[in-house]
């Protein structure tokens, strides 16, 4: 893991035109298959980071996301001028491909007293939000495969992502039930991997090597914690999303191009419609059709996300970040999103628990 997360720190930093001495700020994740204590002080230790401000960031699946908006905090508030925020962890090759999926399938937020004793997993919540929103909306199986089929189309054009033969809706429907009615393809692939980022001052900025993405806007939401506390169907992406678009000024109509967290199809139908792309009930309808593939209504997670990008752990949601970073840009070459000059970014951890939304923009 700390290779990995080494690796993507020298990238960014080379993307940027900047030395490991111009670092005087740190934020990582946990590293939970190797147990690492105070991960930000191992990982600030083993890059020779003379950090002024550092922490771990713990929000799962939303943590790339927190991350960015903290580092942000951060520098206005004047405890540094530019902030290394990397994430990722040996997921998959820590041990055995089985552990590795054991892991994530108990990495949720059940309640330890009221919910762990029944044995539920990762999986099998996210069904129950699958089933609910198929009871009160009609939503269809062959909507979730639309999904995962859209996501595999954008991760053939991905050379880093994890899986990137195409698949079809029959394959989804065909391939192997995990937990009714979610099959193999409608969940995400564990993976190993890490992504960083550099965040510095506009003024600052406008001096590197590469052209600025500035952060317009941002929103957390929280409704639960434990499943059993929530109304499935509706999310802290309500919250987020609302406030990420109020700080920024625009409304769902101005993104070009949306990075959406897709531990799950079904994830993905309930945040589009909790950010506001469709109303409550048609994101069935929205995935349908070709409407968030390239050349699209609404192009969404164009690297190819978890569900075929590769999902490694609290780091898998920071690809959505270097994605949208990458597409405002200009640089994502053949899954380009054409004249695209504002991004989403949203994040999700837990079982549709902890949100973090960002709009990112040139």
């Amino acid at each position: 893991a700390l290779q990995l997360q080494a690796d993507a720190a020298q990238a960014a930093l080379a993307d940027a035109g900047l030395k490991m001495s111009d670092i005087d700020g740190l934020l990582t994740t946990p590293v939970r298959v190797e147990h690492w204590n105070m991960p930000c002080g191992v990982v600030a230790h083993h890059l020779g980071v003379k950090a002024k401000f550092l922490s771990t960031v713990d929000l799962a699946g939303a943590s790339g996301c927190g991350m960015i908006h903290q580092a942000a905090m951060a520098i206005a508030s004047g405890q540094c001028s530019t902030v290394l925020c990397v994430a990722g962890q040996n997921l998959l090759s820590h041990g055995s491909r089985a552990k590795a999926v054991k892991s994530m399938a108990e990495g949720g937020s059940a309640h330890p007293q009221f919910e762990v004793p029944y044995g539920p997993l990762v999986p099998s919540l996210y069904a129950l939000v699958a089933q609910r929103h198929m009871h009160e909306y009609g939503t269809k199986p062959e909507q979730l495969a639309d999904v995962a089929v859209t996501i595999r189309k954008h991760a053939s054009l991905n050379p880093n992502a994890h899986k990137r033969e195409l698949i079809t809706v029959d394959d989804v429907l065909k391939s192997r039930m995990i937990t009714s009615p979610l099959h193999i393809f409608d969940c995400a692939i564990v993976s190993d991997g890490a992504a960083a980022c550099i965040v510095t001052s506009a003024e600052r900025a406008r001096d590197l090597a590469k052209k600025p993405v500035h952060l317009l806007g941002q929103g957390y939401g929280l409704r639960h914690s434990h499943i059993g506390d929530t109304e499935l169907t509706t999310t802290g992406a309500v919250d987020s999303g609302r406030d990420a678009f109020r700080t920024a000024g625009l409304t769902p109509a101005d993104v070009d191009v949306a990075q959406i967290y897709d531990c799950f199809t079904i994830t993905v139908i309930v945040e589009l419609e909790d950010l506001g792309f469709c109303k409550k009930g048609e994101g069935g309808a929205f995935v349908e059709n070709g409407r968030i593939g390239l050349g699209g209504e609404l192009p969404i997670t164009t690297h190819g996300g978890l569900l075929s990008g590769g999902h490694p752990g609290l780091g898998g949601g920071f690809f959505h970040v270097v994605e949208a970073v990458r597409q405002v840009r200009g640089e994502a070459g053949a899954r380009q999103v054409k004249d695209a000059e504002v991004a989403l970014v949203h994040g999700n951890g837990g079982v549709i628990s902890i949100h973090c939304t960002l709009l990112l923009g040139i």
